[in-house]
């Protein structure tokens, strides 16, 4: 993104957005621009799978058992980032982008991201691991 993209509007991104650059868009694309996330996960401040870390602004409105996501190291891919893979197409198409984020999407992330904390396993690590890969190589088409 650019410089000091983190202070001009919205803290989601959506398709289209002019905050990204064209580079920025290649790297988004394939998922590349989470690679510096690596660094997190070998100093073990994140895991390769685990809830995707929210903005504070979202998470000060979540509930008891929404904070649930708060008591497990966050991850580089969980379920809802698989399920929402095209989020920022999602978004684009939404009348209020905020608004759809909050009431729509994420609670949806949330509970699949509960779901996933109630059967957390080595094998559904893995596979979540291998399904994320699929997500990033696969055609656009799906």
């Amino acid at each position: 993104m650019e410089i000091g993209a983190d202070h001009k509007g919205l803290g989601i991104t959506r398709a289209g957005d002019m905050r990204i650059t064209r580079i920025g868009k290649v790297l988004r694309q394939f998922k590349l621009d989470e690679l510096p996330q690596l660094w997190n996960v070998f100093k073990g401040d994140m895991s390769l799978v685990g809830p995707r870390p929210e903005l504070p602004r979202y998470v000060v409105n979540y509930s008891l058992s929404d904070r649930l996501v708060l008591r497990v190291r966050p991850g580089m891919t969980d379920p809802a980032s698989i399920a929402f893979r095209r989020e920022e197409a999602l978004l684009a198409q939404a009348r209020d982008p905020e608004q759809f984020y909050r009431t729509t999407i994420l609670p949806k992330k949330l509970a699949l991201n509960a779901d996933y904390i109630g059967n957390i396993s080595f094998h559904l690590d893995v596979f979540l691991m291998f399904k994320t890969i699929w997500k990033v190589v696969e055609p656009r088409s799906s």
